[in-house]
């Protein structure tokens, strides 16, 4: 009998899966699967989370200073149902950012605040650190069956003057205004248990309203985690975002994942027709990200944190729905959201499968 080459393959792949354990274990040391969750959500809303296969959620944070009294009831009724707070953002400290004065009464806040988490036991805490987001240049482009697609343009958006209240910030500027952040906060994450996760700037423009970014390059992912080198000074790695600067997400995964300075995963893909400037966010199954070669890197490196199926696609079983309101130009909602989440979870299983 004449057996082909894809029909041995075929065998021994159907072999190595029967004799596996089914579903794959995803315990200690595989990446946790969450979704975004208002403080406030609801025990209706809770359920639909769990509904789904997912067990973690991240979610702005209180007004810093953070306290166990302000912390302790979010986890403890995510916790009632099921759920567990991962990630929280933390925000309020933009004399840190602009490099004004207050923020050394800032920073005490946020040394207040990575103590809190960490006497609750929420293991990481994401932040922003940029002088303005050029969000301007969103815009609603439709795909396959008329679902919509966030796509952005730098044309539309890099001539327009800086805000008043903001200003102008150069590169440098802004970077050792982070160094100072950093050196301040970063050893009392590490004393209290807590790993920051800094997210890339997105869009990665040039210049945003006339100033810097330092997140909005390779480069500066790199130099980021070098300022302080801890694993309590980490990065969120955007696969999505890696291919908006050009570069290669398995590669660059692989790069931070060797440092341990991956702290959060955004999982999404996207089309790029000019790196930086010019790109389509597209469904996950569609783009020019490897999905799986991002997952199976990240499963490879036992990487035990949340990764986040983000910004869901359009579809009509959300634009339907009264009420329904976009949070970016051709963004979804819960349909959105259940299919990101069951691409990422066949990701997951698939990378455990063959590790």
């Amino acid at each position: 009998m004449n057996i082909g080459r894809r029909s041995v393959l075929g065998m021994l792949g159907g072999a190595a899966v029967a004799s596996a354990e089914w579903p794959p274990a995803e315990g200690a040391g595989v990446p946790k699967l969450c979704l975004g969750a208002s403080p406030a959500l609801d025990a209706a809303g809770m359920q639909k989370i769990r509904q789904i296969g997912v067990n973690h959620v991240l979610m702005g944070g209180p007004r810093i200073p953070w306290t166990g009294e302000s912390l302790r009831p979010i986890m403890d009724r995510f916790k009632a149902a099921g759920l567990t707070v991962c990630n929280m953002m933390i925000g309020g400290f933009p004399n840190c950012i602009y490099g004004r004065p207050g923020r050394d009464e800032e920073i005490e806040k946020l040394r207040q605040s990575l103590r809190a988490a960490g006497k609750v036991g929420l293991p990481v805490v994401e932040y922003n650190f940029y002088a303005h987001r050029l969000v301007e240049g969103y815009y609603e482009e439709k795909g396959r069956g008329n679902a919509g697609m966030t796509a952005y343009d730098y044309e539309r958006s890099k001539n327009l003057p800086p805000l008043p209240e903001i200003g102008t910030h150069d590169l440098e500027s802004l970077w050792k205004n982070v160094t100072y952040f950093l050196k301040a906060i970063v050893p009392v994450a590490k004393e209290s248990g807590v790993r920051l996760a800094l997210h890339p700037n997105d869009p990665p423009v040039p210049l945003s309203r006339g100033s810097g970014q330092i997140m909005a390059t390779l480069a500066g992912w790199k130099r980021l985690v070098d300022i302080v080198p801890d694993p309590a000074n980490g990065i969120t790695f955007d696969c999505g975002v890696t291919r908006e600067l050009g570069e290669d997400p398995v590669a660059v995964c692989k790069y931070f994942g060797a440092k341990d300075r991956i702290n959060h995963v955004h999982f999404r893909n996207v089309r790029v027709r000019k790196p930086y400037v010019d790109y389509t966010e597209v469904f996950p199954d569609e783009g020019q990200v490897n999905m799986f070669g991002v997952m199976r890197e990240l499963v490879r490196q036992k990487y035990p944190r949340a990764i986040y199926p983000e910004h869901p696609r359009l579809l009509d079983a959300d634009k339907e729905r009264p009420g329904f309101k976009a949070f970016y130009p051709g963004g979804g909602g819960y349909a959105g959201e259940v299919y990101n989440v069951a691409y990422t979870k066949a990701m997951l299983q698939a990378a455990l499968t063959v590790r």
